[in-house]
């Protein structure tokens, strides 16, 4: 049995424990979610030319226990995939995955969070997904800390999982309404090798008037060098709200990851080069009706010139919800004889239609760019997206259908359309 068959299988046997452990919690909630997708598309495959590609996904949510109060809780996650025309565009036309699906405890004494199972960390160097436990706490007045430790999913089918680990943690200390500023570590690896061996620290401060700053740097404790220094500003001035930005990664110690390294990212790490990203948002609220922004963004690497990116925006909102019309006009000069472009996109998006059309919302998209030069005889890229939903049994069931049409240098053409079905249910036990 292939691994993708055993992955559907592991899905499929988590829910059925999941729904039967429910039960058994002491809380009194719970929250169950599916979100079936059927897309369609035409590909070259394997077994021919143009053909018609038609998987089905069917995303799981399950969330039961104490939900709203401190206690014991159950949350779990997954997915699982069927080509229904068997078109061999996939390698395996089954697949799947539990994306977490784990045991919590919380309790209101130091704030106290465990998980214990199929979890997924994300604080300081951490963004991984792990077979094991977390734990969060208050260790005094202004400090907190958290540890982590398991066997790392990513890494699950690479020699099998023998030698594999991964571990971690975050110490913090906060001001409340001043700033927190956080020390973190990230060890995994790999059949017994280091694949991953990171460093951080991050910063946050609010304390000053009308400004907030953000910011982290990561050290390659492998390499000796920093992978990444990303800092920002945000700051206010009468009704104009501005976001600054500074961003810089050097490829020898952001992709050399050891073990983990593999191509493209082993070659990314050998070019031994530098990124630099610098830019400013500016967002304008004219009235409760009009609001206007602009972007501006240099790129520099060490190995060609200098790029940079400019852009125009308005946003007409209208009516009650979240009904809003934009657009975008943008410039890109690229470096080191890079295709300059042109880009303009038109969007919308439209609810509370169900008195007048069969349908409770509309949504559009018009992407489309202009080249500075022809690729491969053409010198434009277009891409639109239009979309419809309805709402049923107070919102527990939704549908909605979206169709997109791309044409672009690389191919002639694109058509796929995806129909998603969303059922929620909710309950207090």
């Amino acid at each position: 049995m292939s691994l993708r068959c055993r992955s559907v299988r592991m899905l499929l046997c988590s829910l059925a424990l999941v729904a039967g452990f429910s039960g058994t919690l002491s809380a009194a909630e719970i929250h169950f979610q599916s979100d079936t997708l059927l897309r369609g598309f035409t590909r070259d495959t394997s077994i021919a030319s143009e053909e018609t590609v038609a998987p089905l996904y069917e995303y799981l949510q399950l969330d039961s226990g104490a939900l709203k109060n401190h206690g014991l809780s159950f949350h779990f996650y997954g997915w699982g995939r069927g080509d229904l025309a068997d078109s061999g565009f996939y390698r395996d036309d089954t697949a799947g995955e539990v994306l977490y699906g784990y045991l919590q405890y919380t309790k209101p004494f130091s704030n106290l969070i465990g998980r214990l199972g199929r979890i997924h960390v994300f604080e300081g160097v951490a963004n991984e997904t792990l077979d094991g436990f977390w734990l969060k706490s208050d260790l005094g007045n202004n400090i907190s800390g958290s540890v982590y430790a398991g066997l790392p999913v990513g890494l699950s089918t690479t020699d099998s999982r023998s030698g594999d680990s991964i571990y971690g943690g975050r110490i913090s200390h906060r001001s409340q309404g001043s700033y927190e500023a956080g020390v973190s570590f990230k060890s995994i690896r790999n059949d017994s090798d280091t694949a991953e061996s990171m460093l951080g620290i991050d910063l946050a401060v609010f304390a000053l008037d009308k400004v907030s700053l953000y910011g982290n740097s990561v050290l390659n404790l492998e390499t000796g060098g920093f992978a990444e220094h990303s800092y920002e500003a945000r700051f206010a001035y009468q009704d104009i709200q501005f976001r600054t930005y500074a961003e810089m990664f050097n490829f020898e110690d952001y992709f050399d990851t050891g073990a983990n390294a593999v191509n493209p990212f082993r070659i990314l790490a050998g070019q031994d080069d530098q990124l630099l990203v610098v830019g400013v948002d500016s967002t304008w609220k004219r009235t409760d009706t009009w609001s206007y922004g602009g972007k501006l963004k240099f790129y520099h690497a060490d190995s060609n010139d200098t790029s940079t990116y400019a852009s125009l925006l308005t946003v007409w909102h209208g009516g009650k919800g979240a009904n809003q019309v934009g657009g975008e006009i943008g410039y890109l000069a690229a470096g080191a004889g890079i295709n300059d472009f042109i880009l303009l996109r038109l969007y919308g998006y439209w609810d509370g239609l169900a008195a007048a059309l069969p349908v409770d919302f509309v949504s559009a998209d018009l992407l489309y760019t202009l080249y500075d030069q022809p690729i491969y005889g053409e010198d434009n890229s277009v891409f639109v997206s239009l979309g419809a939903g309805q709402s049923f049994l107070h919102d527990a069931f939704r549908i909605k259908l979206s169709g997109d049409f791309s044409q672009d240098p690389f191919f002639d053409s694109d058509l796929r359309a995806m129909l998603t079905v969303t059922y929620t249910y909710d309950r207090s036990l």
